[in-house]
């Protein structure tokens, strides 16, 4: 199966191209990838370094909202879309939403586009639980029925593109599927998210930024988890549905914190707690009974042990880290692919 993934180079995008193009991915379906990033802030290239020679994958540097590219690319032969391309850091949409809406939702409305004029057999929305809103301590998970209550610019752009999708399924016919999961962590994590700005920050001795009381709840994902769900939504998920993919890791952001300076053996003395952020979600849990029950997924990694892991990974590959945070990432795509076009 040819796949136009975009926003490849990203964390969940790049660690999913890797979970297809692996030996132990799918048994029977194989796959060629043609990788579209625009290459923001974000993406690095160094993501997907092990995988770039692969005569399975292709890197094409663009833009989602460039329709005459997205054309030209699905005429080569493409059959599914999956589009992790998004602008996602909560923060930055406070202060940049422009930019949030031009990505999120007019750029899903040109992949949409032009999978209806290429009869793209599935299309795979990635969304995220925060369509859904903020949860009371007591309340049940989220489920795919749940009504759609996005606090944040970022997450109303996500659930704006979500009804796009099932627009085009109503209206058109797409063979789409939209997919939110909660929080992802796990190895090429950009340093600006919660769990990698705590290992290295903590690495580095530095201040461990935490908003408010830090008793805000996310439900925690392995990366790799995600990943499987997603692969089984492509291979067997049913057009026209949502499903909901959860990691059964709820815990506070203090709780988090405290695990991550245990296993680096930092003192508590690092925390600093901040000024919340406007709009602050008090909780999220997910509801993945769906997914369970109809494709047969649940997390295999459990939260505390994949944490460590985790930490490992960061300590183990702390020049990939530290290069981000130089700036010194974004020297890779002009080594390593500009001089492959000459």
């Amino acid at each position: 199966m040819k796949i136009l993934i975009t926003g490849g180079v990203g964390f969940i995008g790049s660690n999913f191209i890797r979970c297809l193009l692996s030996p132990k991915g799918s048994p029977v379906i194989p796959y060629q990838i043609i990788n579209l990033d625009k290459l923001t802030y974000a993406g690095n290239l160094e993501n997907l370094a092990d995988v770039s020679a692969s005569e399975d994958y292709q890197f094409v540097q663009g833009d989602i909202c460039d329709g005459r590219l997205v054309e030209n690319l699905l005429e080569s032969g493409v059959e599914a879309i999956v589009n992790f391309a998004a602008e996602s850091h909560v923060d930055r949409s406070l202060y940049e939403p422009d930019i949030f809406i031009q990505t999120n939702v007019l750029g899903v409305q040109v992949l949409l586009d032009a999978a209806i004029r290429h009869r793209i057999k599935k299309y795979i929305q990635i969304s995220t639980d925060e369509v859904y809103g903020s949860l009371t301590p007591d309340a049940p998970g989220f489920r795919e029925d749940t009504p759609l209550a996005p606090n944040s610019p970022y997450s109303a752009s996500k659930a704006a593109a979500d009804l796009l999708v099932r627009s085009y399924f109503k209206t058109f016919g797409l063979p789409a599927i939209i997919t939110r999961c909660s929080n992802n962590y796990g190895p090429y994590q950009f340093p600006e998210k919660l769990i990698p700005l705590l290992i290295t920050n903590a690495m580095e001795d530095k201040p461990l930024p935490i908003y408010g009381d830090g008793l805000n709840i996310r439900d925690w994902i392995h990366v790799q988890d995600h990943c499987r769900a997603l692969r089984v939504i492509l291979e067997t998920g049913r057009e026209g549905e949502i499903y909901n993919i959860g990691g059964e890791g709820e815990r506070t952001n203090l709780e988090i914190t405290e695990i991550v300076l245990r296993l680096l053996n930092k003192p508590k003395s690092l925390i600093r707690y901040v000024t919340d952020r406007p709009g602050h979600d008090r909780r999220y849990a997910i509801d993945f009974s769906k997914l369970k029950n109809a494709l047969g997924w649940s997390p295999a990694y459990h939260l505390q042990e994949a944490l460590g892991q985790t930490v490992r990974w960061y300590i183990d590959h702390e020049e990939w880290w530290r290069r981000i945070k130089s700036g010194a990432y974004r020297d890779f795509y002009q080594k390593h692919y500009q001089e492959r076009l000459k």
